[in-house]
């Protein structure tokens, strides 16, 4: 008898459809529907939107406090919507970034009270060098040719903001070999995404909110003679083709070297064939510095004399073809895209009569003329000054404009310590091939980025900002996964 004791009756237990019987739940359902049905018809679509707001809020902070990492899931899918969005439901989306990144930390300090938070793993070289970073954009406050705090505000988050941020959280909560292949399962569908996105404009033109969207500027950069740049739901052509060309260049060293895994590798194959379809199609002329700086820097990291024959014809084939024929002009993409092998072209001349005007400009101003002082923010806040009616173009001399040549050449040899880094990491200290491969990738789509940031303003925008995020992290922490799987290795040996 006494063994049976403490025996729990599973058919005793309330479980499932049967609590929903007890009838204090009843009555609690029942007065919470009639509450929300006089809120609805009190108040009508903006009472129903308000309702559905604090569900999604709820159900968002009980998630990231149960799960912090569940957090940077979510961070990484928003970034590629965050922009897009805004298109059909106007809102500041922009700001959700920062609310999940701050219920992220407000999660890991109220999980501290009962489980000690590894907050040791986010000392690192790359966290000293964005703190750094930020420090500097926080005293360009007291710049004295600085006008609006608005401005700052707003232009710093994607300047460093969110780098300072997101990096740290990464080192403590998405840093295993595991994590590693999630990031890259995720990048992969939602590319996919974008390059469907982005051939449905291209086959059947734009929705009517992206037609508002061009009404209301956006064809000013996005119509050209009467053709449309695509797009997606990115924030813009410039963006979008960049954002694909990487994804190119990354998925497409993946597909080369995977080995034992058909499904994988075949998906990493399609979505690089899908990136570069993407970014041909985007019109973004900029975009091809990426496949183009990527596949040098592979070939030089690879360290393998076939490999970088056959590469450097390939490299020189393409060459030729965009800038010394004229084969398949009759294609819009072609066309365009051959113009980025002229340095005689129109757009070309502009930018370096606007980066002359800049350089005597600046001349006299050494930390630049104040964060937000340039582009959208400073049309928005500062309209009647000289930067914010020249235009930038590049990210580069956007930040030379904003920082001046102090802060230009501290983010400068910030991002190459980075690139150098996984270079270094792939050469002398990486021994598991699969792991060499992934962060071989990752530098070599960094370096494509940080190519392509000089003709555009990619490098801080979404989502190409918070992949370069996750693909510096995981730069700086290879050496560690690699010891973890070298003594799994030795282990099962």
């Amino acid at each position: 008898m006494n063994s049976f004791k403490n025996h729990i009756n599973t058919f005793e237990i309330n479980t499932g459809s049967t609590k929903i019987t007890n009838p204090y739940i009843l009555i609690s359902l029942f007065l919470l529907s009639i509450c929300l049905t006089v809120v609805i018809i009190k108040t009508g679509m903006i009472g129903m939107a308000t309702i559905v707001a604090i569900f999604f809020s709820s159900a968002l902070i009980y998630i990231i406090f149960k799960r912090p990492k569940s957090g940077i899931i979510l961070l990484l899918i928003l970034s590629f919507f965050v922009t897009g969005i805004a298109r059909y439901i106007p809102a500041p989306w922009g700001l959700s970034v920062d609310i999940i990144l701050i219920l992220i930390y407000l999660a890991l300090f109220f999980k501290g009270f009962a489980n000690k938070i590894p907050w040791s793993k986010s000392k690192s070289p790359l966290t000293l060098a964005v703190s750094v970073w930020m420090i500097y954009i926080i005293f360009q406050i007291g710049n004295p040719e600085a006008q609006s705090i608005e401005a700052w505000f707003y232009a710093m988050r994607g300047l460093a903001l969110y780098q300072w941020l997101v990096i740290p959280l990464l080192f403590i909560l998405f840093n295993t070999s595991k994590d590693l292949n999630t990031f890259f399962i995720i990048w992969g569908i939602l590319s996919l995404l974008g390059t469907l996105k982005g051939f449905l404009q291209f086959q059947f033109g734009v929705d009517t909110f992206e037609q508002t969207w061009l009404n209301e500027g956006g064809a000013e950069t996005h119509i050209l003679f009467g053709k449309l740049r695509i797009f997606s739901f990115y924030s813009d052509a410039g963006q979008f083709g960049a954002s694909q060309g990487h994804a190119g260049v990354v998925f497409g060293i993946l597909a080369l070297f995977k080995k034992g895994n058909l499904k994988l590798k075949t998906f990493f194959a399609f979505v690089a064939i899908a990136g570069f379809f993407g970014m041909l199609i985007s019109g973004t002329r900029g975009a091809i510095a990426v496949p183009a700086i990527g596949g040098i820097l592979f070939l030089i990291l690879k360290k393998n004399a076939k490999t970088l024959i056959i590469g450097s014809v390939f490299s020189i084939i393409v060459y030729v073809f965009f800038a010394h024929t004229t084969i398949g002009q009759g294609n819009a993409e072609i066309r365009r895209m051959r113009t980025a092998f002229d340095p005689n072209e129109a757009s070309l001349q502009v930018r370096l009569a606007n980066q002359n005007k800049l350089k005597v400009y600046l001349k006299s101003r050494p930390i630049g003329g104040g964060v937000g002082a340039t582009g959208n923010w400073g049309k928005r806040f500062t309209p009647h000054t000289f930067l914010a009616n020249t235009a930038t173009d590049s990210w580069y001399v956007m930040i030379w404009s904003d920082t001046g040549i102090v802060g230009l050449i501290y983010y400068l040899l910030m991002l190459f310590f980075i690139l150098f880094t996984g270079a270094y990491n792939v050469i002398y200290r990486l021994k598991d091939d699969w792991l060499k491969t992934q962060i071989i990738a990752l530098t070599c789509g960094m370096a494509g980025i940080m190519m392509a940031s000089y003709g555009n303003g990619v490098f801080g925008q979404m989502p190409t900002g918070m992949l370069m995020y996750v693909s510096m992290v995981f730069i700086f922490i290879s050496p560690k996964l690699d010891q973890l799987k070298q003594k799994t290795t030795i282990q099962l040996h």
